[in-house]
């Protein structure tokens, strides 16, 4: 077996730590999100708002915040924050 996450819970839990981080909520809705494939995998998500990004590795299960300096700010295990599906292999 294999834990799998939604994207859409990701992208939720990027939006409440960059309100957590200080950044307005009209800031926070203009998240714009990329997502970088190689090989044909989905490996990472990346999510910028204002001055600051998030880097979601994929295969880690780690979201990382970034400020417009490239400083990390947080780091978070998404595979225990989220606690997710388990999905066959």
């Amino acid at each position: 077996m294999r834990l799998h996450m939604h994207a859409a819970d990701v992208r939720h839990l990027v939006s409440r730590y960059f309100l957590e981080l200080g950044l307005e909520p009209d800031e926070v809705s203009d998240l714009q999100e990329n997502i970088r494939i190689d090989r044909g995998r989905c490996v990472a998500r990346c999510y910028r708002v204002a001055e600051m990004f998030a880097m979601w590795l994929i295969d880690c299960g780690v979201l990382q915040f970034y400020d417009a300096d490239g400083e990390m700010l947080h780091t978070i295990n998404l595979f225990t924050e989220l606690q997710p599906q388990r999905a066959a292999a």
